[in-house]
């Protein structure tokens, strides 16, 4: 997907790799341009009219409930199908008959769909521009992009930079498709030290891994999750992707805790920028994040789905053409004022 054009009006965002340097700045630029509204301080209406057909083919809480959220926040209309069993595909019908279809009744798609490559299928169908919220073991590209835009927060908090940093990435990583989507946009930066870990059969792919070493990056794997996390900036961790395995689960003996507070002790690096992609296995003994980890300084797992509010909403401003000064004439201070009970 290298000789997709850059992300821009009417284009379907299908791969991280569709954004340079500087396209991700102005990117990364309109995401903090509709904060106020995506933090609710605010209300606007310039997607007045515009539909959005939510397609998810796949289970998801976070990912489709965020898009859905920001395209309301934007004053859009939002229709939605989930999952195989309510949807004509269940009865035979082809990706590019759905496309054509459901393209006819909206001004953009987000689709999330079991199949690698499934998304672009849909792309090739459509009449409008399709955001790709995962596919399969392929990419999921909002997610890299909030994930970066993140890291930016908080090493910009810290006096520190993406370029230059070392970043542990944790856990299945042959699966884990924002984990490859993360590496190729992390890819832009200069000068990273990124180190691996991962349990027996589920190591990152050699292309992926070779991405980023072809731009001038360090990549190397850890025996231990202590040496990976030792001296990072960051640390990623990702959870062991259970629906799309077969014999590796066996192999991988992905058991206890991948990261806790105690290996981050070890390691002497327990003010170190925590982050998970979520869902997190809070279940005891599976291969996750643990929730002893929630108290430390450094954690930014809950930052990063308040951030993916303000990167989707920069994606639909982009696919649809949507100017910063459109949004800040449709844009005024909310009457009401949300507050906890006592």
């Amino acid at each position: 997907m290298t000789d997709l054009p850059l992300f821009e009006q009417g284009r379907h965002l299908l791969s991280v790799a569709q954004f340079d340097r500087p396209t991700l700045a102005r990117f990364f630029g309109l995401a903090d341009a509709v904060g106020p509204i995506a933090q609710r301080q605010a209300v606007c209406t310039v997607l007045d009219g515009a539909m959005l057909g939510s397609l998810f083919f796949e289970p998801s809480t976070r990912t489709r409930l965020s898009f859905e959220s920001a395209f309301l926040r934007l004053g859009g209309e939002v229709t939605t199908t989930t999952g195989f069993t309510f949807s004509s595909m269940a009865k035979g019908e082809s990706i590019a008959d759905t496309a054509r279809v459901v393209s006819g009744y909206s001004d953009v798609l987000v689709v999330r769909h079991p199949d690698e490559g499934s998304v672009a299928q849909f792309a090739a169908a459509s009449t409008v521009p399709v955001v790709n919220a995962g596919d399969g073991a392929g990419e999921h590209p909002s997610q890299a992009l909030l994930d970066v835009y993140t890291m930016e927060k908080e090493l910009g908090a810290r006096g520190k930079t993406v370029d230059g940093c070392h970043i542990a990435i944790l856990g299945d990583l042959k699966y884990g498709r924002t984990v490859h989507s993360l590496i190729k946009l992390l890819s832009l930066y200069e000068h990273l030290t990124v180190t691996l870990f991962s349990p027996p059969s589920l190591e990152l792919p050699a292309a992926v891994a070779g991405y980023a070493v072809e731009r001038g990056h360090r990549v190397a794997e850890a025996d231990t999750v202590v040496d990976a996390v030792r001296g990072a900036d960051v640390v990623y961790a990702t959870r062991v992707q259970r629906e799309r395995m077969t014999e590796e689960l066996a192999q991988a003996n992905a058991r206890g805790d991948l990261l806790n507070r105690a290996m981050l002790r070890e390691a002497g690096n327990e003010e170190v920028v925590i982050m998970h992609p979520l869902p997190r296995d809070s279940r005891s003994d599976s291969f996750d994040l643990s929730t002893d980890v929630d108290a430390l300084p450094g954690l930014a797992i809950f930052k990063q789905t308040d951030n993916g509010l303000n990167v989707r909403m920069a994606i639909f401003l982009t696919a649809l053409g949507v100017s910063t000064e459109a949004v800040r004439l449709t844009t005024k201070q909310r009457p009401w004022k949300a507050t906890l009970r006592d």
